[in-house]
């Protein structure tokens, strides 16, 4: 047996996936057999828009089912240990940038889940990768995209 990717992520992360899933299959899916059916309806499908379209949109659809499914199947919960003495993922980590008193907050969690604009970013990012296995007051030097490097302190760890 081949060694499948884990997904880690928090329950919370599970169960959004869950519900995308849910909705992809119950809803997405429906409406776009249904669009498939009234295209066809159009007649020649040989120069028929409506139908590539709603053919390509299945398309997509039934990547993302398959995609969530093998996620889902292969999702590491992650608990919470009650331990906010080290950054792990799953817990939200505040941090002043150095030198000054920028503060920052942001949630490590796994890939499936990261979202950057509501401060979910991923275990496999650089900012992560340098802040997992840290502790409160660490000083962190934080690689950025330009090369360049950040120096932040820990201030908060829930």
């Amino acid at each position: 047996m081949e060694n499948q990717k884990q997904y880690p992520m928090t329950q919370e992360g599970y169960e959004k996936l869950e519900k995308e899933l849910e909705e992809l299959k119950t809803v997405k899916r429906p409406e776009v057999v249904e669009k498939i059916k009234v295209a066809r309806s159009f007649g020649d499908l040989s120069e028929n828009s409506e139908y590539d379209a709603a053919k390509d949109e299945q398309g997509f659809i039934e990547q993302d089912i398959q995609r969530i499914e093998t996620m889902l199947r292969h999702a590491l919960i992650i608990e919470d240990t009650g331990d906010n003495h080290v950054v792990q993922i799953g817990k939200t980590v505040t941090f002043v940038e150095l030198p000054g008193n920028d503060e920052e907050s942001y949630q490590i969690v796994g890939s499936a889940e990261s979202d950057a604009f509501n401060g979910k970013i991923s275990n496999e990012s650089p900012m992560a990768q340098a802040l997992i296995g840290k502790q409160l007051d660490d000083e962190v030097r934080v690689p950025l995209p330009n090369g360049g490097e950040m120096n932040v302190k820990i201030v908060d760890i829930q």
